[in-house]
């Protein structure tokens, strides 16, 4: 049979504070073609299938949309698990009967040792979870670190294999070797959080969720599919895609997934960014280096005339600023109020203003330690 492996979906996940929606939608209707035209048996979703415990009422409706596309419109089985993003109790919910229409979701620990066959092969579904959950299981509070975790947890999956099927595991963690980005969160368990590869070798194939770069692991069976999406700047230069494995031969290949929109790196002075040599798509997301250090007014104001999805703006050289002569006190300075001398310090600074809730925050806090010195 034929599996397409996938992760980290992240529905509902913004860009400093850009809806992401589309991009994912465009992102999975190509995964979707790519299952349709390879005709495979099922989609594996190693976690993360939310961005956040409570998603956003439009996350869900898309995710929605997005199951009942691959399950009930294509039949096509799905084989997804919850990650460190998800809340399993919510995932969980229509779990039980979902199975009728060969849709498996497994979030609890206990249902792991559980093997789904379809083909020649049998799908063992490993959700995140706490180490307690696994002490719960093996009534052993010996289980210290992830590692352990792992190996009693591999072994009691081994005792279930059928000897005439390949062996798949879906995981959702960090294997050892492997490079994090920034847009993932750090997995802690136990005071260990890389687990060993050599305690998968008797498995035909490891289908891990958790990283988003599809090379942040070079190993023959266990790899990261990565995300259909880059989350972060660090995935700027990263090949979206996913992974369609034949079981036949465990032959594996990887499919480019191309954004609906780019992700794009500027450095210059404020004078070549404001005249651009050629027309600039304005929904790409643009990280801003600006060369100038001479403090420029309004300059953020200003870059998003051009640039309206400014998602990362530094300065190359810092900026210039005469310095602070101790001697000489600005007596206007204290005749303002704190808020204001706070607002103009951030303008200064930044070259942005302060937003509203920013100084209802700054407000808040200046109350509470006015409070405290009475």
């Amino acid at each position: 049979m034929k599996f397409l492996h996938t992760a980290d979906w992240h529905i509902g996940r913004q860009l400093h504070g850009y809806s992401l929606l589309k991009e994912q939608k465009y992102a999975i209707k190509q995964i979707i073609d790519l299952a349709l035209v390879h005709k495979v048996d099922a989609i594996v979703i190693a976690g993360d299938l939310y961005d956040r415990i409570l998603p956003r009422e439009d996350a869900v409706e898309t995710l929605n949309e997005i199951f009942v596309d691959i399950n009930l419109k294509h039949n096509i089985p799905i084989l997804a698990i919850s990650g460190n993003h998800d809340s399993a109790i919510r995932l969980d919910m229509g779990s039980s009967w979902f199975k009728n229409n060969n849709f498996y979701l497994n979030t609890k620990y206990n249902r792991a040792f559980d093997g789904v066959v379809i083909g020649d092969a049998q799908f063992f579904l490993l959700p995140f979870f706490e180490l307690q959950q696994a002490r719960n299981y093996f009534h052993d509070d010996r289980i210290l670190t992830i590692n352990w975790w792992m190996k009693q947890t591999v072994k009691e999956i081994e005792k279930h294999f059928l000897p005439d099927k390949r062996h798949i595991l879906v995981g959702h963690f960090f294997a050892s070797g492997s490079m994090r980005t920034e847009s993932e969160t750090k997995l802690e368990v136990g005071g260990l959080n890389a687990v060993d590869l050599e305690l998968f070798k008797n498995f035909d194939y490891v289908a891990l969720g958790h990283l988003h770069n599809p090379q942040a692991l070079q190993d023959t069976k266990v790899k990261y599919s990565g995300s259909p999406v880059k989350y972060s700047l660090s995935e700027i230069k990263q090949n979206k895609g996913v992974r369609i494995i034949d079981t036949s031969d465990m032959s594996e290949e990887f499919y480019p997934i191309t954004p609906l929109h780019k992700m794009i790196e500027l450095e210059g002075s404020f004078k070549d960014l404001t005249h651009p040599a050629k027309d600039l798509n304005q929904d790409d997301y643009y990280a801003i280096t600006l060369t100038d250090e001479d403090v420029i007014p309004n300059v953020f104001a200003h870059l998003s005339q051009y640039y309206p999805k400014i998602i990362n703006f530094k300065r190359k050289n810092g900026v210039c600023v005469e310095e602070f002569n101790r001697n000489k006190l600005d007596l206007s300075l204290v005749r303002k109020e704190p808020l204001k001398i706070l607002e103009d310090f951030f303008e200064e600074i930044t070259e942005t203003q302060m937003t509203k809730t920013q100084k209802q925050l700054a407000q808040e806090t200046l109350s509470r330690l006015m409070k405290k010195e009475t």
